[in-house]
């Protein structure tokens, strides 16, 4: 039975088309009436009060409020978990529960686990309001996140999610038009048959085909966020990266009869993902390892070192002699094209375990890993300044450079990269005062 209706709301909490609006499910009369008149004064709009749940999804349909709060202890054909559920899940509209503190103490629900997600009786004015304001808060952050997700997923190919819905036993009930386009499947070939058999679904890193999420969400009645590294491999073979989740359907009893998949291609999102991890540790211009991944191989290469007594490393830092010059004759574009050359020219110097890194500017590094002593690293710096002093043809142009290389080994008994760059960096600077086109192995008395 409805308590009451605002249907024309009283003041000062007058209608405002601004104003959240918020619908109350609640049996006791006197505190429903509280909430309301509590609300209103803070500028709320309460367009209705349920004291039961069998109306509230209609009344959720009807209306689409702002914030549902609803006593979480109410019974009857649906209980105020599922129907929270539903308006959580279907509508996405954000619930507040109502209890109290033995129910609370009691219950122990997986609803309460969840910060800022329920109130408990008996509360003040200004509990009710930070309850509520948290509530909506919490529900924009999560739709501005949902709404950049969908953006992504939209530049692809502007599809919505996939669903797949199953009995008890994992055969397949239904499967809507955007779950046959990402998977490949009809629907009129699918129903009846066993999930495993129509949704392939492998974990990446591992390459083993993941089973058993239908089995295991229907069992434990709990809903299963597919893994980061979930790939789909569709009925043509194609491999596709999804997200999303697999969640138990309960019936009116709460009894669990089946499970829904919610699928959503995330290709983009995980490509966009690894363009900016690449850019994060790799140089845009000549795409050679930056300082940050640089340092953290010489910082991998450190630990090697005191783990393996045997084992040996160097590193050389370079500077261009002469880059400036180019820059102003020929323009930053031919500079820019220049050291994409040099990039590609160390490379060429180096074994694949080894790494040059570009700091910026015409300032370069080489980790040269497992070496045998100091000879491996003059021979690498000599086979580098040989390189470089071939001539580079741009745009009709003979350019010509030479380096200056400092050396700094491993053997020294450093404790921190960054040490270890210095000092070849305060070498490399050595051997540019003594003429450029040069190379300086770091002596302790340098310093």
């Amino acid at each position: 039975m409805r308590l009451a209706k605002t249907s024309e709301p009283d003041k000062p909490g007058a209608f405002s088309m601004s104003a959240p609006k918020i619908l109350i499910i609640e049996n006791e009369k006197i505190l429903a009436v509280y909430i309301r008149k509590s609300l209103q004064k803070l500028g709320y709009t309460v367009f209705d009060i349920l004291d039961s749940t069998e109306e509230a999804i209609k009344r959720v349909t009807e209306t689409n409020p702002s914030l549902v709060l609803i006593d979480i202890c109410l019974t009857g054909t649906v209980s105020s978990v599922q129907v929270a559920d539903i308006i959580q899940n279907t509508f996405q509209i954000p619930v507040l529960f109502i209890t109290d503190y033995s129910e609370h103490s009691r219950l122990n629900h997986n609803k309460f686990k969840e910060p800022f997600n329920y109130i408990i009786k008996p509360f003040s004015e200004k509990d009710l309001q930070i309850a509520v304001e948290i509530a909506l808060y919490k529900h924009k952050i999560h739709k501005k996140l949902q709404a950049e997700q969908q953006r992504l997923l939209s530049i692809i190919n502007s599809m919505g999610c996939a669903v797949v819905v199953t009995d008890i036993n994992a055969c397949i009930q239904i499967m809507n038009p955007e779950a046959q386009i990402l998977t490949g499947w009809q629907e009129n070939e699918v129903l009846g048959k066993y999930l495993v058999e129509v949704l392939t679904l492998v974990n990446k890193d591992t390459g083993e085909n993941i089973n058993d999420l239908v089995t295991q969400v229907i069992e434990t009645n709990t809903v299963f966020r597919l893994p980061d590294n979930c790939i789909l491999v569709t009925k043509e073979g194609t491999e596709i990266a999804i997200g999303d989740s697999v969640a138990p359907i309960r019936d009116n009893f709460g009894k669990v009869t089946g499970a829904v998949l919610i699928l959503q291609n995330i290709t983009h999102r995980k490509q966009t993902e690894a363009q900016l991890l690449h850019n994060a540790f790799y140089d845009g211009l000549t795409a050679l390892p930056n300082r940050i991944l640089f340092l953290d191989r010489l910082k991998q290469a450190l630990e090697h070192c005191k783990r393996r007594q045997n084992y040996h490393f160097a590193v050389l830092f370079l500077d261009l002699d002469g880059f400036k010059g180019i820059n102003d004759r020929f323009g930053h574009g031919m500079g820019d094209d220049f050291l994409v050359a040099i990039a590609r020219r160390l490379e060429s110097c180096l074994r694949s375990g080894d790494t040059v890194a570009r700091f910026g500017g015409d300032e370069f590094a080489v980790l040269l890993e497992d070496i045998k002593d100091v000879s491996d690293a003059i021979n690498v710096a000599r086979r580098i300044q040989e390189t470089l002093r071939l001539p580079i043809y741009l745009n009709g142009y003979q350019l010509l450079t030479t380096a200056s290389i400092g050396i700094a080994l491993s053997s020294n008994g450093y404790e921190e990269p960054r040490n270890l760059l210095r000092d070849a960096d305060t070498a490399m600077y050595r051997a540019k005062e003594q003429g450029k086109a040069n190379y300086i192995i770091f002596d302790e008395r340098q310093n």
